[in-house]
């Protein structure tokens, strides 16, 4: 079965850029492109996309404000943020609305099929260098002062590598620790986040500026 893909921009060069990209590519179909918010809504439940690759500047609702309606109405749908915006501002509301990536409209197809291929297996998409940010920008120490969970610091190092993608066994070899043990601080780290999977816990760290 081909993915079905829908685009939200309002540059018609992006919308045609996009199809383009993607024209020829055997498991991928573009089945709608939106110029603004108001289409989208209009248009999304009939052409029924699993992805809708979302600009975050639109004329009349801005991204932001939009992805937050969209996964109300079609929890299923899987957004990736496709912007011209580095702020970490945009990228953490995007991500706290539910969002599933965040990509630069300077991506290249690989990188943009391979987000696509990983936020329809329940993962997060965020490029290397928005990771990077994101990871500097965490705390040393993670502080119980009643609004963030108290993670222990092998916790919180286990956390950080999630927030990196790596696998239980990369994160083993990283911290020189066996992969039950690993298992053991993600069950812990779910259970204090509230998570219910390696999304929810970048998720939720990041609205309780954990990452």
């Amino acid at each position: 079965m081909k993915i079905k893909i829908a685009i939200t921009d309002d540059h018609p060069l992006v919308l045609n850029g996009i199809a383009s990209m993607l024209e020829g590519t055997p498991d991928i179909q573009v089945v709608g492109a939106y110029e603004n918010a108001g289409q989208t809504l209009e248009r999304i439940e009939k052409d029924s996309p699993d992805i809708l690759l979302l600009d975050i500047n639109l004329p009349d609702i801005n991204g932001i404000d939009l992805s937050k309606r969209l996964l109300k109405a079609y929890p299923e749908l899987k957004i990736i943020a496709l912007t011209n915006f580095e702020d970490l501002s945009y990228v953490k509301r995007m991500l706290k609305n539910g969002v599933n990536g965040y990509l630069l409209k300077n991506t290249d197809k690989i990188e943009l099929i391979k987000a696509m291929k990983t936020v329809l297996q329940g993962e997060l998409f965020l490029p290397e260098n928005i990771q990077k940010r994101l990871l500097s920008q965490a705390p040393k120490k993670t502080v119980d002062n009643g609004l963030k969970p108290n993670l222990t610091r092998r916790e919180h190092e286990v956390l950080l590598a999630i927030s990196e993608e790596l696998t239980t066994q990369e994160i083993s070899e990283k911290l020189f620790i066996s992969p039950k043990t690993v298992e053991t601080h993600r069950m812990n780290i779910m259970s204090k986040l509230g998570a219910k999977n390696s999304v929810g816990i970048i998720k939720i760290a990041i609205e309780k500026q954990l990452l």
